[in-house]
C-alpha cells in the first residue's frame, strides 16, 4: 500500500530572502545612501519653510528702510518672492534640478557662485583640523595607555587624562578667543583675524583641533587600556614577543574600529564648528556667510548654504561607514 505523494519542499522564507538579496556590500552600501538622501530630503523641506518664519521683509532688508516702494516690489517680483509659498518651493525644487539654488538677496549673485567662493575655504579649515586631531590624538592615547597599563609614571598618566579632559570640556569658540588674547593681543606672534596665508591659519585650526584631538586620544588610552587586559594579549605576551611588536601587530589592530567610529563623530563636529570659528576669526567661509546671511534674512542663501552644510556632515557619515564596512566586513553584512 503506498501514501499519498510528498509535498514539495519548499525553502524557509528566511532562506529564500537570503538568496535574492545579493551581495551584502551592495545592500549595505544602498542602505546608507538611501538613509542619506532621505536626510537631505528632510532638511532641505525643513530649511526652506522655516526660513520662511523669520520675521522682516528680506527685501527690505536688504535696500535699505529708505528705498522707494516701487523698488520693492520691483525686487520681490524679480527674485519671486512676491509667489505664495508653495509655488516657491515648487520653483526652488526645479532650479535644483538643474543645479540653480537661486540669487542673493543681498547681493544679487547667484548662490553657486557664493558657494564656490566660500566652501574651499570651510573645506580646507574642516580637513587641516581632522588631520592634526587624528595625527596627534592616536600616538598620545598609546602611550599614555601603555604607560599607565605598565604602572609606571602613574603620575604623569593621571596629569594628561585631567589635562585631557580639560580641553574636551572648552567650547571651540571659547578657546578661539582665549588664543587671540594669548599669540594676538599678548604675545603679538599671530594674527588675530583674516584670511591668505599660513600665520592666518594657525590659530583657527588649533581652536578646531584641540578639542577634538583631546576627544580621540582620551577614546584611544580607554580602548588601548581594555586591549591590553584582554585574555589574547596575555597569551600573545606569553610567547615573550618584544613590546613594540606586540603592541603593533595584536593591540593596535583591534581600536581602529572604536577610534575610527569616534573619528566619524569628530568629522562631523568640526564641519558644524566651523561656523562659530570662521565667524570669530573673520574668515570668508561658508560659516560665517550662514551667520550674516541670517542677520540680513538672505532667504536663498540660507537654504542653499545649510543644505551644503548638510550634505557635507552626511558625506562625513557615509565616508566614515564606508571606511568601517571595508575594515570590518561583518559590520556591513550585519546591517545590509
Amino acid at each position: 500500500m503506498t501514501g499519498p505523494p510528498a509535498a514539495p519542499v519548499t525553502p524557509p522564507p528566511a532562506v529564500a530572502g537570503r538568496v535574492g538579496r545579493g551581495s551584502p556590500r551592495a545592500a549595505f552600501l544602498l542602505q546608507r545612501l538611501a538613509r542619506a538622501g532621505i536626510s537631505l530630503a528632510v532638511v532641505l523641506v525643513a530649511v526652506f519653510f522655516l526660513v520662511q518664519l523669520v520675521p522682516g521683509d528680506p527685501v527690505r532688508a536688504a535696500l535699505g528702510p529708505t528705498a522707494p516702494p516701487e523698488s520693492v516690489t520691483a525686487l520681490r517680483v524679480q527674485l519671486g518672492l512676491d509667489l505664495p509659498v508653495g509655488e516657491q518651493f515648487v520653483r526652488y525644487l526645479g532650479g535644483l534640478v538643474t543645479g540653480d539654488m537661486g540669487v542673493s538677496v543681498t547681493s544679487q549673485r547667484p548662490v553657486t557662485a557664493i558657494l564656490a567662493e566660500r566652501l574651499p575655504t570651510t573645506l580646507l579649515l574642516a580637513v587641516v583640523s581632522f588631520a592634526i586631531a587624528a595625527v596627534g590624538a592616536f600616538p598620545i592615547g598609546v602611550a599614555t595607555a601603555v604607560s599607565a597599563y605598565a604602572g609606571r609614571r602613574r603620575t604623569l598618566d593621571l596629569a594628561v587624562s585631567g589635562f585631557l579632559g580639560v580641553l574636551v570640556a572648552i567650547p571651540n569658540f571659547l578657546l578661539a578667543v582665549l588664543l587671540i588674547a594669548v599669540f594676538s593681543v599678548g604675545l603679538g606672534a599671530l594674527p588675530p583675524a583674516g584670511w591668505g596665508g599660513p600665520a592666518e591659519l594657525v590659530l583657527p585650526v588649533a581652536a578646531l583641533a584641540v578639542g577634538p584631538l583631546a576627544y580621540l586620544a582620551r577614546l584611544v588610552h580607554v580602548e588601548m587600556l581594555r586591549v591590553l587586559a584582554a585574555p589574547y594579549l596575555t597569551t600573545a605576551r606569553s610567547k615573550r614577543l618584544p613590546g613594540r611588536l606586540l603592541h603593533a601587530r595584536h593591540a593596535l589592530p583591534n581600536i581602529v574600529t572604536a577610534s575610527l567610529t569616534a573619528g566619524g563623530v569628530v568629522l562631523t563636529s568640526l564641519v558644524a564648528g566651523t561656523v562659530l570659528v570662521e565667524t570669530v576669526f573673520v574668515i570668508p567661509g561658508i560659516g560665517s556667510t550662514i551667520v550674516s546671511s541670517i542677520a540680513t534674512r538672505d532667504y536663498p542663501l540660507i537654504q542653499g548654504l545649510v543644505l551644503v552644510y548638510a550634505a557635507l556632515v552626511l558625506a562625513a557619515n557615509l565616508l566614515i561607514d564606508l571606511a568601517l564596512a571595508a575594515l570590518d566586513p561583518r559590520s556591513s553584512i550585519a546591517e545590509g
